[in-house]
């Protein structure tokens, strides 16, 4: 599973961090199963490092999206993440990675930053992105013929999932700022000048922050 994916085709995190996390999960499982006061402080001190990882993480990935936007003179579109963790159906040797990331964490780090740099930020519906062709526009809930691929079945396009997902988060995007949507982002702290960071046109990126299965 990756943890986001951007309108301009690029995948961050992965499998590299997924084998990571496999074995976390494995030697928490083992060091539960001790249930000794010293496995216990194991555990706990491995909880707060896997966090402090994963926090990490996110931050570095929110800063790139964000130096990104800021780059090129676009917004940036997420997903409403808001019950994520019941919408999402998961093949089971994913479930505990979904679950167990904090998505909310990421798209706050990039609403921060985001707004910290001037770059205006929309979130939008995710419903049906998964199925939905990003070039013709079909849905089709076999058009998702795996949790990696997408293939429609009435224009023949073939694509990364995520990318194409992401292509049709920007899509969304896109139609609110035509309608005139605002940033959404949170304000930062007043700069000791007294603003709060440059203005930015809402012109249109895409950031996808998790690539759930819809």
């Amino acid at each position: 599973m990756n943890i986001a994916t951007t309108s301009d085709g690029q995948i961050m995190a992965g499998r590299v961090l997924n084998r990571g996390r496999l074995r976390e999960r494995t030697l928490r499982t083992k060091l539960q199963r001790k249930n000794t006061p010293s496995a216990k402080r194991r555990l706990k001190k491995r909880r707060r490092k896997e966090s402090r990882r994963a926090r990490d993480i996110n931050h570095k990935i929110a800063k790139h999206v964000v130096a990104e936007a800021e780059r090129t003179g676009r917004g940036i579109a997420l997903e409403e993440l808001t019950g994520i963790r019941e919408r999402v159906r998961l093949r089971k040797p994913q479930r505990a990675t979904h679950s167990s990331w904090s998505f909310a964490q990421l798209g706050a780090f990039i609403a921060y930053k985001a707004r910290k740099a001037g770059v205006p930020v929309v979130y939008v519906d995710p419903a049906y992105t998964s199925r939905t062709c990003a070039e013709c526009g079909h849905i089709d809930k076999a058009n998702r013929v795996s949790q990696a691929w997408f293939a429609c079945r009435s224009c023949g396009f073939v694509d990364h999932a995520d990318r194409n997902g992401s292509r049709n988060i920007r899509a969304r995007a896109e139609a609110l700022w035509r309608r005139g949507a605002q940033s959404t982002a949170p304000d930062p702290p007043p700069t000791p000048e007294g603003g709060t960071g440059r203005k930015r046109s809402t012109t249109t990126s895409g950031a996808r922050c998790a690539s759930p299965s819809l």
